[in-house]
């Protein structure tokens, strides 16, 4: 028998046994194991069927409106698109796992510039098929083994059915047409196809092999149809002429700069300045002026005779550049300044103490030209003879925004393609082709892993099912039609969405960059192994606000 000390001792030592100690700070939240993984598997999943019904070239759009009231007016604040891209960078994501697609999505823009839904929907299919995986108790790593061997295979296949035609300029330039009407068919310029595809084929073979977009720039000009746009050679500016100076200069000098030109004025609300009278007023003004017109003499010093400006240019300065012959355009844009100075071969100027005439760009003309009901300013022959322009016309600034955002993604894509000039067909057939081969891996593959390869599998057919149901049309017939043409060995074989039907995609010229599909396979895989190896979460408490 035990004496009362010794049982309440016991009592106190089971007492302090069970309690937790305090590991997080107050506010933190751990998720651990099972609980974990699947709020991993549904953020990532949630934001794959985000996105899943843009895909293809029946895919739909999504508007995407900001929480900002005063971003609203004259309809900001209002983005329609189906680029991949654009949703998930302005979609508010609060799960870490949506995030790492988010992150997948901008690197594959950044990369390629086209298929930043196809990575995601990818991911998000494999992570469908892990899910279920684990649910039968087969442990994550486990199905990475097996994943890892799939994409091995998907990725050799893929590098022995793609096609390169760089050595035939005739074969490469129709090469790279068909890449470019395949990427623009799922955008808002699919009535146009053939136009644009040209177009951007025809800017980016200007560039002669440089992947430097910076040489191509595009500016939107609402009204008009979307067939109105059009591909200029040289620069354009949307900027107009001062008045009274000249319309049009042959082989101008010209400098190009971002400095202000408004100490003419008073700042009144700047500054507190004490007078006894308006004759001192009027000498505060006479100085202010003086020094205008030495910042002016100076830049007239460097010998151009064309002075543009990132910033203002107040009406002072511009009357003196108006009388000593020089044309003055201001408050053009950063960014086209930055290209205007690339295409001329000029530099920015900021300071004017040391006249140096290197710094100034030339081309062989520049006039005032009209675009619709607008004024513009055109540079002709410019130094960078690669340099071009894209005049985008259409019915509203949402529109044209769309358009932009699309003929940037086929840019993207084709300066890629000059630089990897590999091409492998598209419509589903490259997917069905490597589900195929990963088929046949896990039929010589023993144990768990081969649930894991054919899951792998799955996931690839399920972007040829995500078509097909985007058009509208029995997926399950067509992709079965599919699969028997490719155990067959008619490895050619793909969607025809326009028809609704199985078609040959050589003839139907449906064509996608070899670096674009090699580089979402590669992507989605990576992305959707790190978020299977995760077994706990665990959110950081907020920070407390300090009275």
């Amino acid at each position: 028998m035990l004496n009362p000390a010794q049982v309440a001792n016991m009592q106190k030592q089971m007492k302090a046994a069970s309690v937790q100690p305090n590991v997080w700070k107050e506010g933190a939240q751990v998720q651990m194991g099972d609980n974990s993984q699947m709020a991993a598997f549904i953020g990532a999943m949630a934001l794959a069927d985000l996105v899943k019904t843009t895909l293809g070239p029946k895919g739909m759009d999504k508007i995407l409106q900001s929480m900002d009231p005063n971003a609203h007016a004259g309809g900001k604040g209002v983005t329609v698109t189906n680029d991949g891209a654009t949703i998930l960078k302005s979609v508010p994501v609060d799960n870490a796992a949506a995030k790492i697609l988010v992150n997948i999505s901008m690197t594959q823009d950044k990369e390629v510039g086209d298929g930043t839904t196809s990575v995601v929907v990818l991911a998000g299919e494999l992570l469908r098929q892990a899910e279920k995986l684990t649910q039968q108790k087969i442990h994550p790593q486990t199905i990475i083994r097996g994943w890892r061997k799939a994409v091995e295979v998907s990725h050799k296949t893929l590098i022995a059915s793609a096609k390169n035609n760089a050595d035939d300029k005739e074969k490469f330039r129709t090469d790279l047409l068909n890449i470019a009407r395949t990427t623009l068919s799922s955008k808002v310029v699919h009535g146009d196809l053939d136009f644009f595809a040209n177009m951007c084929v025809d800017a980016v073979l200007r560039l002669k092999g440089s992947s430097d977009l910076e040489s191509i720039h595009i500016i939107k000009m609402p009204g008009g149809s979307m067939a109105d746009s059009f591909l200029d050679e040289g620069f354009i500016l949307k900027k107009s002429i001062g008045v009274g100076q000249p319309k049009r200069i042959e082989n101008p000098k010209i400098m190009v700069a971002n400095t202000q030109m408004d100490t003419d004025k008073i700042k009144i609300f700047g500054a507190r300045v004490r007078v006894s009278g308006f004759n001192q007023v009027a000498a505060i003004e006479k100085a202010e002026k003086d020094k205008m017109k030495k910042k002016v003499e100076k830049i007239l010093a460097y010998g151009g005779n064309v002075f543009i400006n990132r910033q203002l240019i107040y009406n002072y300065p511009e009357s003196l550049f108006t009388d000593a012959g020089c044309l003055s355009i201001e408050h053009a844009d950063f960014e086209g300044v930055e290209r205007l100075a690339l295409s001329l071969g000029s530099e920015i100027v900021s300071t004017f103490d040391c006249p140096d005439p290197k710094v100034l760009g030339t081309c062989k003309l520049i006039e005032e030209v009209i675009i619709g009901e607008e004024k513009v300013i055109k540079f002709s022959g410019v130094q960078q003879g690669d340099a071009c322009t894209i005049v985008l016309r259409g019915a509203s600034p949402h529109l044209l925004d769309e358009v932009e955002r699309s003929l940037h993604d086929a840019l993207c894509v084709l300066t890629q393609t000059v630089k990897e000039p590999r091409t492998v067909l598209g419509g589903g057939a490259s997917e069905m082709l490597m589900a195929e081969q990963v088929d046949l891996l896990a039929k010589t593959v023993g144990g768990k892993e081969s649930y894991a390869i054919e899951a792998f599998a799955q996931a690839l057919r399920q972007i040829p099912v995500i078509l097909s149901d985007n058009a509208g049309y029995d997926s399950s017939e067509l992709v079965s039609q599919l699969r028997k043409l490719h155990h067959e060995g008619k490895t050619t074989q793909g969607l025809n969405l326009y028809k609704g039907e199985v078609g040959c995609m050589e003839e139907l010229t449906i064509t996608e960059s070899y670096k674009c599909k090699s580089q979402v396979l590669i992507s989605a895989h990576e992305a959707a192994e790190m978020i299977l190896r995760v077994d706990d979460t665990i959110k950081a408490a907020p920070r407390q606000r300090v009275d």
